[in-house]
């Protein structure tokens, strides 16, 4: 079964560029990465632009609107995901802890619907 690991965080949690945990941290990310894939757990997962890049569009009684921002305007923002092929529940948790990110924010882990 898939699961999509959401990562949420405030931007300024956690080590930043620039700072001297930053590589130890990222070095973090590519070990999970790594782990994932060769387990075969691994389908997709990447980091997301900053929030300001955001855009939120809605059709509002039959109109587009489109908003700069996110969706949800909160101090933990999505910030990256991994989809991972797991046995279980219990499996896409045990991942989902070593994401470096649940250190300094959530992880929000989501059973996806395969359409086949």
């Amino acid at each position: 079964m898939q699961y999509l690991c959401l990562i949420y965080a405030a931007e300024n949690a956690g080590p930043q560029r620039g700072d001297p945990e930053f590589g130890e941290f990222m070095q973090g990310y590519m070990t999970f990465t790594q782990e994932v894939q060769a387990s075969g757990a691994f389908v997709a997962g990447d980091e997301l632009q900053p929030i300001a890049t955001a855009t939120t569009v809605t059709m509002e009684n039959g109109k587009l609107e489109t908003r700069d921002g996110p969706f949800a305007e909160t101090k933990e923002q999505l910030g990256g995901y991994y989809l991972l092929d797991c046995k279980d529940l219990d499996e896409a948790i045990q991942y989902a802890a070593k994401i470096p990110s649940a250190k300094h924010g959530r992880v929000e882990i989501r059973p996806v619907v395969v359409f086949e």
